[in-house]
């Protein structure tokens, strides 16, 4: 399996005061710090290979990781340091330890859908990216993807009634999609999907599970309410 580049380098200023002295990625769920639930999901879906890219109290997240021994992974890092950068920013940073393809993965984001079935389906496209992407109809959060067996429009901004789907949060790249992201300015990677759709090179794949995330109090809600019962996912 390819290697999965976790970004995990942003303030989480919605979930204060909880992250004013910890990273959103160790907030607990239903008693364990987030990202052991989310590397061990990961791990069972047959991932080895992780780069953590961190910012805000990125010494934090490295000292309860470590070298992912304990779950089952490798892990490496990749610090955004004082400039900020973005999501593709970080991404472009950390590509010489992912090498020439990799997943991609928002820091807060649990997802529990089939990662070999998505790989293949990437490599298998020829493209430069791919989106996962779900029929949301608004009611997770805003749909923002119009899709009919492919992408058609991705825009967080600029919604329209069209829009079913909404961006899962789970991406797959070939590193030449970041070649051109300047190295001096943040750079965000809702641009680079919408960059490699204008260029015909973004593959998608409909993924039928709903996503978790903890970017927000409802979503810490839920995604402990699937994590706490009897037919949780996390092992």
């Amino acid at each position: 399996m390819l290697p999965v580049a976790i970004l995990a380098g942003g303030l989480a200023t919605r979930l204060r005061p909880v992250t004013e002295t910890i990273p959103k990625a160790l907030i607990e769920i239903a008693g364990e710090p987030f990202l052991g639930r989310q590397l061990r999901l990961l791990r069972d879906s047959g991932i080895t290979q992780v780069v953590i890219c961190a910012g805000y109290r990125a010494n934090q997240i490295e000292k309860y990781a470590g070298d992912g021994g304990r779950f089952g992974l490798r892990i490496t890092y990749s610090i955004d340091g004082p400039r900020l950068r973005g999501t593709a920013g970080a991404i472009r940073l950390a590509l010489p330890l992912l090498g020439e393809t990799f997943f991609t993965l928002y820091g807060d984001s649990y997802l529990p859908c089939e990662y070999a079935a998505i790989q293949h389906s990437f490599l298998e496209s020829g493209k430069l990216g791919l989106m996962t992407v779900f029929r949301n109809e608004g009611d997770f959060d805003s749909s923002n993807v119009e899709f009919d067996q492919r992408i058609i429009a991705y825009d967080k901004v600029n919604r329209t009634s069209r829009m079913h789907h909404i961006d899962y949060g789970l991406g797959l790249f070939r590193s030449d999609a970041f070649s051109q992201i300047p190295a001096d300015q943040p750079f965000d990677l809702a641009r680079v999907y919408q960059d490699l759709l204008k260029q015909d090179q973004l593959a998608a794949y409909e993924v039928p599970e709903r996503f978790y995330e903890i970017g927000s109090l409802q979503g810490i809600r839920e995604l402990e309410v699937l994590l706490s019962g009897p037919t949780g996912t996390d092992h």
